[in-house]
């Protein structure tokens, strides 16, 4: 059975481990590798202290996806905040990825933030559509935005405003 829960410290390795995996396949993120553990360590226990959303699909405790929203640091960009998820492969298509979302996006609401922002390759259609299923709309596009091996990515920005939205289903 999948859960959605805020992350917590002892999820950490299996965190990373996720991170990982989607990174390597060289499709999803902007990383072809994780960054090192010390680092992605620092970052989620940041987020934590700063009570910033950060969501963990769990099967039976198990870490096998996670959505997560940075809050921008600028004093003028304060109420931004940049979305970034990831499904291990055999856990995408169940509808896990709705619920990381909607769980994030409650908790960005409660936190105060105004905007959602994220950047998702062109070609990865599934996500483009999950964003636009929970509300997100495209604000622009970045060519070549990213360069994995001899190839070069487009990027499609998007955006969803907090304010009155209503998409967001409460627990």
């Amino acid at each position: 059975m999948i859960t959605i829960a805020d992350i917590q410290r002892k999820q950490l390795r299996d965190f990373y481990l996720v991170l990982d995996a989607v990174c390597r396949e060289r499709k999803y993120l902007a990383w072809t590798e994780a960054p090192p553990f010390r680092d992605v360590k620092a970052f989620v226990l940041n987020s934590m202290a700063k009570g910033n959303p950060q969501v963990v699909a769990l099967d039976n405790g198990k870490v096998v996806g996670w959505c997560d929203i940075t809050p921008q640091s600028r004093r003028t960009t304060k109420h931004c905040g940049s979305l970034g998820m990831g499904l291990v492969r055999d856990y995408r298509n169940k509808g896990i990825g709705t619920q990381l979302i909607y769980a994030a996006l409650q908790r960005a609401k409660a936190h105060g933030l105004y905007r959602v922002e994220l950047e998702v390759f062109e070609e990865n259609v599934t996500a483009i559509h999950l964003y636009k299923k929970v509300g997100f709309k495209e604000e622009g596009r970045k060519p070549c935005a990213v360069r994995i091996g001899d190839n070069y990515v487009n990027a499609i920005i998007m955006g969803l405003l907090l304010k009155d939205y209503s998409g967001i289903k409460e627990s």
